[in-house]
């Protein structure tokens, strides 16, 4: 190879580099003073400096490392522009100890207070997990400017610490005011795009509305990256309407920011929003959609039960060669469990060539919720075997499995092992999901003795747990602590209220139960409305309890009249425990007769072909009559019927269930 010196040009320079490597048979990581040993003026500061800016910019956070260490081999003295490429590089790592190197290195030659460097040390501290030295160092800079507080901002963000971050960008605001007008440090659009990060964490409404009240003052609320973190930052705090209409005011949109607003309707139940936003994107032809949003778009999907428009989604992903994409893998793993598919999405795991631990995750919960604890259990183990670490999730779905099938032993065995064999702490929802399995398994003792026990306060979901075990074991005096328990922790949820007057209701407690209904009234509480979702040719059918505003009801009440003769030559007889009992009989027969599960099914046995398996999805839990009326429907039209509910799968078919009776 011809001797050559270097172009000014620094791609010029890498891509003859490039080659050099290549026909010396060197690795990308090969030692770079070797090269410019051979080709570079080595006496050339400007030329390590931006060799060693190059490689940090690439990626390649070692061998600019190894650059900056053989600069300093051959005593050639660093300027100002030496250092903070060196420190990303640690930062990138996580090299604590090159880090520290390299920042006494900044020291010595005089470069302590240069603003640069030392807002690029406060990163490298950051991201090492060492914040105390971060904010040590910005504590000394002398004269801070907006890049300096930015990094500090920053590293409270990604170390957890939101409520600090936000702290400091209220000093930073009192030193702006109180600055001189010539040494004035004016808050920029990436300083307000991290302090909107540490507001989107701390969910607080007032402190985002506050912050976007400061962006639209200054001018900054038209910059992409503030819109963007604008539209995740309300979602957190609940604020769907206000995520929705700072999208539609943006003049500027990108691929992140149609990402955010459909994974805000997404992961608020809002699918069809969801769905028709990804309409609109298709439209734009400005902007091209990506994994990130089939990926988003699939959990819409799964929320819904939508499982026409989870296939079309799955297409479109084959015919973008995305399927080898482990994101987009798992949601569609994901997508068909909650579906109804397990076959699917058993297919869809198997083709997978990358899995990682949320694949497996996944596929271990589908099999759970479908009640399928064996072959949940048996994919855990595979994963074990294949040398996948398990996590916090994982133990979730692994006990959530056993709590669906009463695997009492097992669920012990893993909530013990997760801590002493693979060092996870058991956090709320591990202790929820063992409170759950030893209650529905009669050990309510024990069940409330875990919960006494607990390393961390018990919170809504745990006591909630408890309380509807104590209904299915019809412990009633167990059940007033956990509801008391309940209205303290979340007193604006009916839920309790209702559970523990149908408690009073099976124990025959009838003053009770009413004092209970009375307690609602007063506090302006109001019961969760029952609905159920059937999706038929690519539609989804809603219907509330007692609908009349479907166009077939009075089709699905005569079909459910017929029903309930064949129904009652089986040996049917309503279950009219926990029914108010201020009505007749025959009242309550009909207050059964028109649960929204019920007006699902038969709208679905009506309007498919013979054979064909109906699929209801319903927000709440399915009740003991509903369960006992769909198995013996399935006896009837000889069809398998799939129901959803909040807690699990239900399988009906041949007049049995899935679950055994036991959910």
């Amino acid at each position: 190879m011809m001797m050559m010196k270097i172009s000014n040009s620094i791609s010029d320079f890498m891509r003859f580099y490039s080659l050099w490597l290549c026909r010396h048979h060197y690795s990308t990581n090969a030692n770079i003073a070797t090269f410019f040993s051979k080709y570079v003026d080595k006496n050339n500061v400007f030329s390590w400096n931006s060799i060693i800016a190059e490689l940090a910019r690439s990626g390649d956070s070692v061998e600019a490392l190894r650059a900056f260490a053989s600069m300093r081999k051959l005593s050639l003295r660093p300027n100002r522009s030496s250092f903070p490429c060196a420190i990303k590089s640690c930062s990138a790592l996580r090299d604590l100890t090159s880090g520290r190197q390299v920042h006494q290195q900044v020291v010595i030659f005089g470069y302590g207070s240069d603003l640069f460097a030392s807002s690029s040390l406060i990163d490298m501290y950051s991201k090492c997990g060492k914040l105390k030295d971060a904010r040590l160092l910005f504590d000394e800079i002398p004269q801070r400017n907006v890049v300096s507080w930015t990094a500090m901002i920053t590293g409270y963000i990604q170390s957890d610490h939101a409520c600090d971050a936000l702290l400091l960008f209220k000093e930073l605001l009192v030193e702006e005011s109180e600055s001189l007008e010539e040494e004035e440090v004016y808050v920029d659009a990436v300083a307000l795009v991290s302090v909107l990060s540490a507001c989107s964490r701390v969910s607080g409404k007032t402190m985002t509305q506050g912050v976007h009240g400061f962006a639209i003052k200054r001018g900054l609320d038209e910059h992409l990256g503030v819109g963007n973190t604008l539209i995740d930052a309300y979602a957190k705090c609940s604020e769907v309407g206000l995520s929705s209409k700072v999208f539609e005011e943006m003049a500027e949109k990108d691929v992140i920011s149609w990402n955010s607003i459909i994974a805000v309707y997404a992961q608020n139940g809002l699918s069809s929003e969801a769905i028709e936003m990804f309409h609109l994107l298709v439209k734009d032809k400005e902007v091209k959609y990506n994994a990130v949003t089939l990926s988003t778009l699939l959990l819409a999907c799964a929320h819904a039960g939508a499982l026409h428009a989870g296939k079309c989604i799955h297409d479109q992903v084959i015919k973008m060669s995305l399927e080898d994409n482990v994101y987009v893998g798992t949601s569609i793993i994901d997508m068909y469990c909650k579906c109804g598919r397990l076959e699917m999405a058993r297919k869809a795991f198997n083709r997978m060539k990358e899995k990682n631990v949320k694949s497996w995750s996944a596929m271990i919960a589908g099999y759970g919720m479908h009640g399928r604890a064996k072959e949940a259990l048996e994919v855990f183990y595979e994963m074990n075997r294949n040398g996948v670490a398990p996590n916090y999730i994982t133990f979730v779905s692994v006990l959530a499995a056993c709590g669906h099938a009463g695997l009492v032993d097992e669920g012990w065995y893993w909530f013990r092992a997760m801590e002493h064999r693979f060092h996870i702490q058991p956090g709320l929802e591990h202790y929820s999901c063992m409170v759950d399995l030893l209650g529905r398994a009669g050990f309510l003792t024990k069940a409330y003795d875990l919960i006494n026990e607990m390393k961390v306060a018990p919170d809504f979901v745990v006591w909630g747990s408890l309380l509807s075990a104590c209904r299915m074991q019809k412990n009633v005096e167990l059940a007033e602590i956990c509801a008391n328990k309940l209205f303290e922790l979340d007193p604006n949820n009916c839920g309790y209220y209702v559970l523990l007057s149908n408690i009073y209701a099976d124990a025959g407690r009838w003053r009770d139960a009413e004092r209970m209904r009375m307690l609602m009234k007063n506090h302006g509480l109001t019961k969760t409305p029952g609905f159920s979702l059937v999706e038929l040719k690519g539609l989804v059918h809603v219907f509330l309890v007692g609908d009349r505003e479907h166009p077939q009801h009075e089709k699905i009440y005569a079909y459910l009249e017929e029903l309930s003769i064949k129904l009652q030559a089986l040996g049917y007889t309503p279950n009219m425990t926990s029914v108010l009992h201020d009505v007749d009989e025959e009242e309550k027969g009909m207050v059964l007769q028109v649960h929204s599960e019920k007006l699902a099914v038969a709208f679905g046995i009506m309007n498919s072909v013979a054979g064909a398996t109906i699929h209801v999805i319903k927000n709440l839990r399915i009740c003991s009559d509903c369960h006992t009326t769909i198995k013996l429907t399935t006896k009837i039209v000889d069809r398998e019927i799939v129901v959803r509910d909040s807690k699990r799968f239900h399988h009906f078919k041949d007049g049995l269930c899935s679950c055994g009776d036991y959910w």
